[in-house]
């Protein structure tokens, strides 16, 4: 299956709640490649790599996050593949 290239930005309680770290672990087991980093504004921002079927399990995720998370919006753009070996939590 071909790849797909998603920016995902992640609104919400979603810094000091394990947010990065469930993510990529997430993304490792759907064979997902990107990285993800905290924003200064309290957001997080993803940038994913994947075959469409897995990005959508992804993004289902994303849209829960983590036990202690509290996610309040997705905003989920399509741009041009940077071909990602791994999913890496960027600090």
């Amino acid at each position: 299956m071909e790849k797909i290239h998603k920016q995902i930005l992640v609104k919400g309680k979603v810094q000091g709640v394990y947010f990065r770290a469930s993510t990529k672990h997430t993304a490792d087991d759907l064979g997902i490649t990107g990285e993800i980093r905290n924003l200064p504004d309290g957001n997080v921002l993803i940038t994913a790599e994947g075959e469409e079927n897995k990005m959508e399990a992804f993004i289902a995720w994303c849209r829960q996050g983590p036990p202690f998370a509290k996610v309040t919006e997705l905003i989920i753009t399509v741009a041009p593949l940077q071909d990602y070996k791994a999913f890496d939590v960027v600090r």
